[in-house]
């Protein structure tokens, strides 16, 4: 992917995280990037397209993240809390595939499957770390809620109240 594309695709994930799918127009991104409007669309003739590059995008780059500290024998369930947490505390406070999996139901179909896509990833790494199923949708289901609900409140600390118990587990992959 060339220069451009990724630079369109880094405005549209910042829209994204602030305003889900809905939340960007190709005239936004092209502003943002500073091209016209038209040269958005050469990159990605629809904003479907474009939106699941960004979630497709989004998921290899967290997959490899998690790979890289899973790989050092961190426990896993630190390392997906800590990568929520650092979510949180970044500029953007919050991760594109939860807020578009907040409106999945209603996302278009090309979208909804990268979506569904990044939290199956989720879960395979959590299982495929020693997880059982449900460990693994218990742990997901509580950070990506709690980065939902700190947001919400404007309250970084909801964040490590709602995880607290996960960090205190040792040997937390036996869950």
């Amino acid at each position: 992917m060339n220069a451009m594309a990724e630079s369109i695709m880094d405005a549209a994930e910042r829209r994204i995280r602030f305003g889900g799918f809905n939340g960007f127009s190709f005239r936004e991104v092209a502003a943002d990037v500073g091209v016209k409007s038209s040269s958005v669309h050469y990159h990605f003739p629809t904003k479907e397209r474009l939106a699941a590059a960004v979630v497709h995008r989004y998921t290899r780059e967290v997959a490899e993240i998690i790979d890289k500290e899973l790989a050092t024998g961190a426990d896993p369930i630190r390392v997906w809390t800590r990568a929520f947490r650092g979510t949180l505390h970044s500029e953007e406070k919050m991760c594109p595939c939860a807020v578009l999996g907040a409106g999945s139901l209603d996302l278009p179909p090309e979208v909804a499957v990268e979506v569904k896509g990044f939290f199956q990833m989720c879960l395979d790494k959590l299982v495929g770390a020693g997880l059982s199923k449900g460990g693994a949708a218990e742990v997901l289901s509580t950070i990506t809620g709690a980065l939902v609900v700190a947001n919400a409140l404007n309250d970084k600390g909801a964040y490590d109240r709602a995880t607290r118990e996960l960090m205190r587990k040792p040997n937390s992959a036996s869950t």
